[in-house]
């Protein structure tokens, strides 16, 4: 019996500590502009001196609790910086629509403030079509690759193209026309990661709320 109320008191200890942990973890993302959870995971952990793996947080725990810290911290910033980069990725969809572009992140998802970038998602079976659309426009980008798992069994190295406009931040992930049938896994929780069209941004504007479909 003593044996269970201790299993007990030392879960209930764990909870709390991934409580703690997905709250510093949520302050230093929205604070530091930080983007990756697990670098933000490992971070607060090491500031809370929480060394017990089963106590950490997952991405899902830490994006729960950055929502309610911009709710408390940022309720009218946090909107705005929202709206205003919905806005930017409007435009920019509008301006790479021959590259059927979706909207996926934090600008999506509801969780963008003034650190974040306009994620997208280009499609084209040229590596070089992208690059090239933006220098003929003017546009220098910066060049990076990213490990991208399209689903449990493959993964790509993708090209990305960072960039800025107007004051906002682009990243563009250059995908395969067959990524279009299927959204790739998310780095957050391993499902089929949201995504939405053009169509589903100018939503998004038109309610000022409204949660994504994942995977459309």
């Amino acid at each position: 019996m003593a044996r269970g109320r201790h299993s007990s008191r030392q879960g209930n200890d764990r909870q709390e500590l991934r409580r703690r942990v997905a709250l510093e973890a949520a302050r230093l993302i929205s604070e530091h502009g930080i983007r990756d959870y697990g670098h933000a995971k490992r971070r607060a952990a090491d500031r809370l001196g929480v060394w017990d793996e089963q106590a950490l947080p997952r991405n899902a725990e830490i994006e729960d609790a950055l929502r309610e810290h911009q709710r408390l911290f940022q309720a009218v910033s946090q909107p705005q910086a929202l709206h205003a980069r919905r806005q930017g990725a409007r435009a920019a969809m509008r301006f790479l629509a021959r590259f059927e572009p979706r909207l996926v992140g934090a600008v999506l998802e509801g969780t963008a403030d003034a650190h974040s970038a306009i994620c997208l998602h280009v499609f084209s079976d040229d590596p070089d079509a992208v690059p090239l659309f933006l220098g003929e426009r003017g546009i220098a980008a910066e060049t990076r690759f990213r490990r991208v798992r399209l689903d449990r069994d493959r993964e790509l190295q993708a090209l990305v193209l960072l960039f800025g406009a107007d004051d906002l931040g682009f990243d563009l992930t250059v995908l395969p026309l067959d990524a279009l049938r299927q959204a790739p896994l998310d780095p957050i929780d391993g499902r089929p990661q949201s995504r939405a069209s053009l169509a589903g941004v100018e939503a998004l504007l038109a309610s000022h709320d409204g949660s994504p479909r994942r995977g459309a």
